[in-house]
């Protein structure tokens, strides 16, 4: 267990966690406390599968076009000096709150329970757990670039053995490996480095899944690319420009 944080915290800052809302320093307290804590990872589990469901399964409603000028023209209206002439009625002042409130709920219903699509929803929590990681400076559990250290470290751990391989000769040198989550199932996280820019290359198993083409999501200044093959998802992230990202998935797939 983390003592920078203890689970009566964690359980408060968790919704936030979740939702994105805290800054970096507190979200890296809480991912710390629930790397550490199973009790606590599980309710996060719990909050994130829920926050998710509830994403999906929410309508979507976008504000009528007009509905900013109407808006504007009665609180226009409203603001105007009463006479006899112009008075603004209450009748009038509640149809404006009443056009303020549906904006209000339109606009936050749209933003909290925007549905995104699967290449978005995988690429942007792989996005969020690299970044995690590099906040919390825990890009690695086993710290080393033998191969042959780092696949075996798995054994036991996953459903799987990720391919590893070494890619130093192509300025893509292995750094290590750790346990991560997506989806809320532990994947394999194979840490390479591209110059002094760490990637991530997220490994799982979905049997469902066919080879399918190369997907691509670029957020808050960091690149995601996935791909399948064999039934194995693979996503790499990091900071890197696309270019060398997709060279690097490229010798990935060339040794797969």
């Amino acid at each position: 267990m983390n003592p920078g944080m203890d689970c009566k915290e964690a359980e408060e800052a968790v919704h936030g966690y979740v939702d994105g809302e805290l800054d970096r320093a507190a979200a890296a307290r809480v991912d710390a406390h629930i790397r550490g804590c199973a009790q606590c990872r599980r309710l996060y589990e719990r909050e994130r599968q829920m926050s998710a469901s509830l994403r999906q399964a929410a309508e979507r409603f976008t504000a009528p076009a007009d509905l900013g000028q109407r808006i504007g023209a009665a609180l226009e209206m409203a603001a105007k000096p009463a006479s006899r002439e112009h008075a603004v009625s209450w009748r009038q002042l509640g149809l404006a709150a009443s056009f303020l409130l549906v904006a209000v709920i339109s606009s936050a219903l749209t933003f909290r329970f925007s549905v995104p699509g699967e290449t978005d929803r995988q690429g942007e929590e792989v996005i969020s757990g690299h970044v995690r990681a590099l906040v919390a400076n825990h890009m690695t559990d086993v710290a080393s670039s033998d191969q042959h250290t780092v696949k075996p470290w798995f054994n036991g751990k996953l459903d799987l053995s990720p391919p590893v391989v070494d890619l130093a000769r192509e300025e893509f040198p292995l750094v290590g490996g750790r346990l991560d989550y997506v989806d809320g199932h532990p994947v394999a996280a194979l840490v390479y480095r591209h110059r002094q820019h760490p990637i991530t290359l997220y490994v799982w198993v979905d049997g469902s899944a066919g080879d399918g083409a190369a997907r691509h999501l670029s957020r808050r200044g960091y690149n995601a690319l996935g791909w399948t093959l064999k039934g194995t998802v693979f996503w790499a992230v990091s900071d890197i420009n696309a270019e060398d990202l997709q060279r690097f998935a490229e010798l990935l797939k060339s040794q797969a």
